[in-house]
């Protein structure tokens, strides 16, 4: 059956736990736009993997701490 990958994040708390880090702030550590962050924090944007470890090393964590994949088996699909 197939397979889908469901990637989710902490980063808003994250930014919260950071003296309240704005996405502006963030995005500008990370070297990416307002927009990048802000979809990539709303789940509409999976991003590349480098960019996860650049976000994760703005927050001093482990990539695990700030990205989370659920894997989902598709019913009724062939």
């Amino acid at each position: 059956m197939p397979k889908k990958y469901v990637i989710s994040n902490n980063i808003r708390t994250l930014r919260f736990f950071t003296n309240e880090m704005t996405q502006q702030d963030l995005a500008e550590k990370a070297g990416v736009s307002r927009q990048t962050i802000l979809a990539v924090e709303a789940g509409k944007y999976s991003p590349s993997l480098e960019l996860a470890f650049r976000i994760a090393d703005v927050f001093e964590v482990a990539i695990g701490e700030v990205f989370s994949c659920e894997v989902k088996v598709e019913q009724g699909k062939k």
